[in-house]
Parts: structure tokens; sequence; C-alpha cells
């Protein structure tokens, strides 16, 4: 080892003597006084009445008798101490607060299927529900998010720090909700089918969500025991159906199949290229779904370079090919699974929803353990790293040609009109005004 003394002793007199001649200086004699003579310690002393008291034992009782007499003592040492120790324990378990508490949503869809949403697990430090047993001791208790990152003008580049806190997987799997509750408030929910949509305000809208007014959007946010809501796919037979973003008979079996958790997300107008999960247990790659939707530009170029085959696999992603998008946009067209996976997968209790340029490199249990059942939530969605109001955000697009400027302004001259303010903390608890790459959802 060099440059350091590390592990090494160097305040010995030779060490210290030899050093002072390597350096140029001369050595220091002391003279050494003789040796006093020590009084033997009480200690000492002691230790040889006992030598003197063994052989005197041993040869009235024999060595045999005196090793069992040794081992017998030495296990009512053991026996106490272990009694203790559980008694201990029991006490301790009286400290355990234990909660239940459970929440969710229960629909209907327009004449066709009743959605039963899934549950919502309330946890505070510990928690069990109809015999599902989390961990007593929760290593994240005490976890706490770093604040976000200060204002600055250079661009960052490379990959964001985002420290979380997961259980293990089989843990996460433990604390999945076992049953649901039906909503104290929402009992029925249909959606807008018209075959024949109109437009009847200058604002936005599109053929493919109906048109709806503002004051039917209004409506749509004051959630009543009735309603009925456009929620996109207003025409066809059932979303994918003729609905104006279509997919294969095949696939549309593969959306009404039954499933807990599904994993999704998109690549349209061959934007990105798709990213393969790390981490995923085998218990996930087992029972939890990767689906992709991709359009027919992205599903050439994958055909054409040998990526996308006759088994519709691409690792762990079940590629779905959507036919006869409703928009010229590729990024609107990618909207609508991500905003819409309730519709297209009406029979799945929770999804996550990932950008297909991210890549999910954590077993989805403990994602929707984190993010969903520890905080008794039915929503979640990601943070940008940087950016937190609508306005930077525009603001950004413009800069990246994303859309089309005019349409971004008039976008935003809307939502100042309607009287939406900068971010600030005044609109504490939410944390962001943005948009977002990814989210949990119950559907």
């Amino acid at each position: 080892m060099t440059g350091g003394s590390l592990g090494l002793r160097t305040g010995s007199y030779g060490s210290l003597q030899l050093q002072q001649i390597q350096n140029g200086f001369p050595p220091i004699l002391q003279t050494t006084p003789p040796p006093l003579a020590r009084k033997p310690s009480k200690v000492l002393l002691a230790s040889r009445e006992k030598e003197r008291v063994l052989p005197f034992v041993c040869r009235f009782l024999g060595r045999k008798k005196v090793i069992m007499l040794l081992l017998v003592v030495l296990a009512l040492l053991v026996f106490v101490s272990n009694s203790f120790n559980v008694n201990k324990g029991m006490e301790d378990k009286h400290d355990i607060k234990i909660t239940s508490t459970q929440n969710t949503m229960k629909g209907k869809d327009a004449n066709r299927a009743l959605l039963t949403p899934p549950p919502h697990l309330h946890t505070e430090s510990f928690t069990v529900v109809h015999g599902n047993s989390p961990p007593l001791a929760h290593q994240c208790e005490n976890f706490a998010f770093p604040p976000p990152p200060p204002p600055s003008g250079r661009k960052r580049s490379g990959p964001r720090p985002c420290p979380v806190c997961y259980l293990p997987v089989e843990q996460a799997i433990a604390s999945m909700p076992s049953s649901s509750s039906e909503s104290p408030v929402l009992h029925n929910l249909t959606y807008v089918y018209d075959e024949n949509p109109t437009r009847t305000e200058p604002h936005g809208g599109s053929e493919f969500g109906g048109f709806p007014t503002l004051r039917q959007r209004n409506d749509s946010y004051d959630i009543k025991e009735f309603m009925t809501v456009h929620c996109g796919f207003v025409k066809g037979n059932k979303p994918g159906d003729q609905s104006g973003f279509d997919v294969d008979e095949a696939d549309l079996v593969e959306l009404e199949t039954s499933h807990e958790i599904i994993v999704a997300s998109a690549v349209f107008g061959n934007y990105d290229i798709i990213q393969q999960p790390t981490n995923i247990s085998e218990f996930s790659r087992k029972n939890v779904p990767f689906y992709m939707f991709i359009d027919e530009e992205t599903e050439a170029y994958m055909k054409n370079s040998s990526v996308l085959g006759n088994s519709r696999k691409v690792g762990l992603w079940r590629v779905i090919v959507v036919r006869n998008v409703p928009y010229t946009d590729a990024r609107r067209n990618g909207k609508i699974p991500k905003l819409l996976l309730h519709r297209l997968f009406p029979n799945v209790r929770y999804s996550i929803w990932i950008d297909g340029k991210l890549q999910l490199v954590v077993d989805p249990y403990q994602v929707l353990e984190r993010f969903l059942w520890r905080q008794n939530a039915n929503f979640a969605i990601s943070k940008h790293y940087r950016r937190y109001d609508v306005f930077e955000e525009a603001e950004a697009n413009r800069a990246a040609g994303k859309y089309d400027n005019s349409s971004i302004n008039e976008q935003v001259d809307f939502y100042i009109k309607e009287g939406l303010q900068p971010y600030s903390e005044a609109k504490l608890p939410i944390t962001s005004g943005r948009s977002f790459h990814m989210f949990l959802k119950v559907v």
C-alpha cells in the first residue's frame, strides 16, 4: 500500500528512531531505569486459590460428575435466556397498530359490460386486508423523498436519479388487495356513443372524442351516483372494433381477457426504439402481460428489420397493431392508449403505463405497492425531472418543434381564459401542472 500508513502502526520507539535517522535527525537517546518489583495483584492471588480448590473438588466428586454438573448449569442458563427473549417479543407485539380500510369505484359501460374497478388498500405502518399479511416491519417507513432539483439554465443529460424505497417482490405481492368494495358515490358509469358526432362549439374536440361541449367537460368532474361521460371511442361496436382505433380480431379477444395487472406502452410513427423491461420476477413474467401498441408504420419497420415476427412477441412485449388511427399526428395517436387503457382493457384491475422511450427497471408488483397500495391511492403520476409548469412545458414544446406553434398558442390562450395560473406552491398538494411519462391507475 502506498500513499499513507493505513493499517500500520508507526508509534513504537524503534520505528520512530529509525524514521528520525532516515530524515537526518540524530536519534534520541534515553536511559532505561531498572525495573521495579511489583506486588502480586489480588486477581493473581484469587486465581492461585482457585487452582488449589479445583483439584480438591475433582478428587472429592470425580471428574465425570464435575463435567455433568457444569453441563446442567449451562443448560439452565440457556433456558433462562431464551425465556427472557420470548417474553420481550410478546411485549413488543402489543405496540403494533393494524388497520384495514378499503375504497374503490364501481361503474357500468353503456348497454354493454358492468365494470367493477378493483379495491384500494389503506396502509399506515402495518396493514392486514382479508387475510393478506404484509410484513410487520416496513423497511420503507422512514424513507423520505429528496427536495425537487433547483432550477438550472443548463440542459440536464444522462439518467435522472430517483430515490425510491421498494419492498422485496415477495412482500409486494403479499400486499396486493384481495377484494373490492363499492364507491359510496358513483354506482353507474356509462360512456357516450354517437355514430355521427358533430361539432357544436369552436373549441377543440375531435370526431374520435365526440366533440364534447365545455359544459359537458365541466360536468364530468362533478362525481355523482349516475354519470354519462365522453371518453373516446364514441363510434363503433366497442373500443378497438370500428371505433377509429381498430385492432385485429385476435387482439380484441386479448383486450377483453381478465388480468389482475398489465403493463402497457406504445410506439407510433416509428418514433422510439422498444425498451425491454429488466429486473422482472418470474412470478410477474408468468402473470403480468406486457402490451406494446404500434401503428402500421412502426410495424413495417420492425418487420423489415426482422424485429417482429409471426409470434407478435418482442421480448416480454406482446405487440398489438393499431389500424385506422384517428389522427395524422403520431403523438396524438399515442395518447389514446396512454389515457384510455380502462376503455381498451375493461377487465383489468391495475394498469401501469410507461412511455415507449422509457425502460421499466422495477417489478410491476413493487411499483404498485409503492405508489398505490401503500398510499391508499388509485392513481399515481410521475413528475417531470425539471419542469412543473404548463406554460414552461408549452415553451419547451415550441422549442422542440413537437407541434405546430399556432396550435400550442391557441391551447395556452384557452387555458388562460379558463383561469389557469402559473404553477406555484400555493397549488399544493398538487405538485406539478404538466404532462407525464408514466402513471399507474385502477381501471
